[in-house]
């Protein structure tokens, strides 16, 4: 018996995924959304537990269905989990739930999608896994003191959770500023640290009061269109996103440390710039730590892990080489939701909607 073949299927059904089903819902295209979780809106449930958004809701909707709140507010994780939820059930996306891909290969003119719970063929198949799937962990991690208690930032739940003594937040991104504030308040029993080069940071004022002029003036000029998106684009792998809705200011209001980058590692601890964690506090008019560190928290972001993909270009940081979302090199296969794929809000949620509907024309005009 022949295999049906549909027309399209999009991998990930978080918020780039839904956003494809959305536009791909007005095509009359054959599509199916495959998510490894067992609900939409896990990945984000499963972040630490007094996680907000970076981008307050009036920008982070996807096309066709705001969500309820004042425009101004930063909805927390669960929130918009339920959110996510809402609006596969709203617009009646076939979204595969508890289904695993294991590989994407192309095979005379369509392409094979191996699963958990079976193999597809398709098409055409948009990749939308999301910017964080994989923890990227520096190498020296390996070199630290087998006592010293490590976890990256998704791992992270609450400082209660965390054993007593120093903590060093390595990553000065919005992830590891708010963790690291968060552990200041609540954490007893020693210095909490955030080591790195912080990125720029865009004040709270700016999407108060010019929100709506700055979100154009970012979606439309910061793209691989322009002169200046491409300059960003360029060093945007990297230095990372700028800081919002955090600022290194309200970092040392906390009562937390600033250390530099980390360097290296000295009898299994960390050292920044040549220095202990201990003697930095020292030297900064702050009660000298006992000269350990405990715990480490890596905020150091994520990695691309796309080798599920066979014979994928990629670039320079492993993500793939694209022409606007679409992989020259290998017809029918498109991204969605890539950090800077087309422009700096490309990987935010109220930025996927766009190139998921340039997506969506490419798909339509590939049928036809």
């Amino acid at each position: 018996m022949k295999q049906d073949v549909k027309d399209v299927v999009v991998i990930g059904g978080g918020q780039a995924g839904l956003a494809t089903g959305f536009h791909l819902q007005k095509t009359g295209l054959h599509f199916s959304i495959l998510e490894r979780s067992a609900r939409v809106g896990d990945s984000w449930r499963n972040r630490w537990d007094s996680l907000q958004l970076f981008t307050p809701a009036r920008y982070s909707a996807l096309p066709g269905m705001q969500i309820r709140a004042p425009g101004g507010w930063f909805p927390d994780k669960d929130q918009f989990a339920d959110y996510l939820e809402s609006y596969a059930r709203q617009f009646r996306l076939p979204v595969q739930t508890d289904t695993q891909v294991v590989s994407v290969r192309r095979l005379d003119g369509t392409f094979e999608v191996r699963t958990s719970e079976g193999t597809l063929l398709a098409r055409s198949v948009v990749a939308a896994p999301g910017p964080t799937t994989t923890p990227r962990i520096p190498a020296l991690a390996q070199e630290l003191n087998p006592g010293i208690t490590q976890l990256h930032s998704s791992q992270y739940r609450a400082p209660d959770a965390l054993p007593v003594g120093d903590i060093v937040v390595v990553g000065a991104g919005t992830s590891g500023a708010e963790i690291a504030m968060e552990l200041a308040g609540a954490h007893p029993g020693g210095t909490v640290y955030l080591a790195g080069r912080p990125t720029p940071h865009i004040p709270d004022a700016v999407f108060r009061f010019a929100g709506p002029v700055y979100w154009q003036l970012v979606n439309s000029l910061l793209t691989l269109d322009t002169k200046p998106g491409r300059k960003v684009a360029a060093g945007f792998h990297d230095r990372g996103a700028p800081l919002i809705r955090v600022s290194m200011h309200d970092v040392e209001q906390a009562g937390v440390v600033r250390l530099p980058r980390l360097t290296g590692v000295v009898d299994g601890q960390p050292v920044f710039d040549g220095t202990k964690a201990a003697a930095i506090a020292a030297n900064q008019s702050r009660a000298p730590a006992p000269g350990y560190v405990r715990t480490i928290i890596w905020a150091t972001g994520y990695r691309p892990e796309l080798d599920w993909i066979e014979d994928l270009p990629v670039g320079a940081h492993g993500w793939p080489a694209t022409v606007r979302g679409a992989v020259a090199e290998l017809p029918g296969l498109y991204f969605v939701g890539m950090p800077f794929q087309y422009a700096l809000t490309s990987g935010l949620i109220g930025g996927v909607g766009r190139d998921a509907a340039y997506v969506v024309e490419h798909l339509r005009a590939r049928k036809s």
